[in-house]
């Protein structure tokens, strides 16, 4: 996951370039869309800032289709899917992103992120798209299914709160509002990092496949996680703080 949202364009880690291996991204990520639906109709190609853009950028050489920045980003807005609670994160997508209506009137729009985590995001991103005048609105995202929760530091603790948890690609596409979906494939979004570094044996790749590196994660672990880490029990954990007059957190209101 560092590979495709956390770290920057311009790290080296274990001398794998991250911005060699999101262009990397984007250009499977093209391929697959080209295998699967060759008659698709895209005008343009947009990214959803700011990860996202050089993958973006690599999909759309790679098809041989604009690109164009219709996203206007607010940059005093923080990342919206490790934000407490559904609603806040709800609230701040809309503070956090303009659309230019220009790049939207009566075109097929493909939107590209770099993952889709509880959907919270993309899909108030795609009705924006549609308020904005897209004829059709397609989905790219250079991860594949986020389908299980991460226990070593990210806070994607419960799998029940991940949009792809439990369904099928259809399902996720239906519940976002796309006309339609891809996601990348784990083989290819693997091989796109150790192609910078062959000598790397292997990746965490828990998020995606329930395969968790460390060998000591089980259900039960997971079930307790959750149980402490869900959303209910964050606002819960934070509402008990606030009474006893702890600062637990500032977040943007306006």
């Amino acid at each position: 996951f560092e590979h495709v949202y956390f770290a920057r364009p311009d790290s080296l880690m274990d001398e794998i370039s991250v911005y060699k291996t999101r262009m990397r991204q984007g250009e499977a990520l093209g391929k697959k869309i080209r295998r699967l639906r060759p008659d698709l109709h895209i005008d343009v190609i947009i990214p959803i800032p700011d990860t996202s853009r050089i993958a973006a950028q690599s999909m759309a050489h790679e098809l041989g289709i604009k690109f164009r920045e219709g996203l206007m980003k607010n940059r005093y807005i923080g990342r919206t899917f490790i934000m407490p609670g559904q609603n806040q994160r709800k609230k701040s997508v809309r503070q956090k992103l303009n659309p230019v209506p220009l790049e939207f009137e009566g075109k097929n729009v493909m939107l590209v992120d770099d993952s889709i985590v509880r959907g919270t995001t993309c899909r108030q991103i795609i009705q924006m798209a549609r308020d904005a005048g897209a004829a059709q609105v397609f989905f790219a995202s250079a991860a594949p299914p986020v389908r299980y929760p991460n226990v070593y530091g990210i806070d994607m603790p419960s799998a029940s709160e991940l949009i792809a948890h439990g369904r099928t690609v259809e399902e996720v596409c239906q519940l976002i509002g796309a006309d339609w979906l891809v996601y990348q494939d784990l083989d290819d979004l693997v091989r796109c990092s150790l192609e910078g570094n062959p000598g790397i044996e292997g990746f965490d790749c828990s998020v995606f496949n329930g395969e968790y590196i460390t060998g000591d994660v089980d259900q039960n672990y997971l079930d307790r996680v959750e149980s402490l880490r869900n959303d209910d029990a964050q606002s819960q954990q934070r509402s008990a703080l606030q009474a006893d007059g702890a600062l637990v957190g500032i977040h943007n209101d306006v």
